[in-house]
């Protein structure tokens, strides 16, 4: 039989999988809302919805770092299977997170001309980067509730 510490770890493991499945869900609906409004130009409802976006984003990377990936950092994950995904995804995730942040921080001071000539680009790239590390946390997700 399994101890109250095990069952609390796994619960706690399995509420942070859903809350940041959630806050993932939310980033990439709101990314597709806003990759959708063209022409690209500083008008309130791009504005609001880019610095919504923005802080959601960061949301869903820091839990992210600071519930999932934290966790195996600290050393407190026991599981040989979910150390080895970690261990062979955690750099590319750290490479999403870098461009994920350079987004938000560009973006928060939000500005017509920034707007206008490089937004499209930019969601593209941040755009590709959110797949894969979709992708890479989905193996990590799977390691964890097996």
């Amino acid at each position: 039989m399994m101890s109250a510490t095990v069952n609390e770890r796994r619960h706690n493991t399995n509420r942070m999988i859903e809350e940041l499945l959630e806050e993932r869900r939310q980033v990439w609906s709101l990314y597709c809302t806003i990759a959708g409004m063209k022409p690209f130009s500083v008008d309130q409802p791009l504005r609001s919805k880019i610095q919504e976006f923005c802080q959601l984003l960061i949301d869903y990377i820091s839990l992210g770092h600071f519930g999932i990936y934290q966790r195996i950092i600290d050393g407190t994950e026991r599981r040989r299977k979910v150390l080895e995904v970690a261990e062979n995804i955690y750099p590319r995730i750290a490479e999403t997170t870098d461009v994920a942040v350079d987004f938000n921080d560009k973006y928060e001071a939000l500005t017509e001309d920034a707007v206008e000539a490089h937004l499209k680009d930019d969601l593209s790239k941040l755009g590709e980067e959110l797949a894969m590390r979709i992708e890479l946390e989905d193996q990590l997700i799977s390691s964890m509730i097996a």
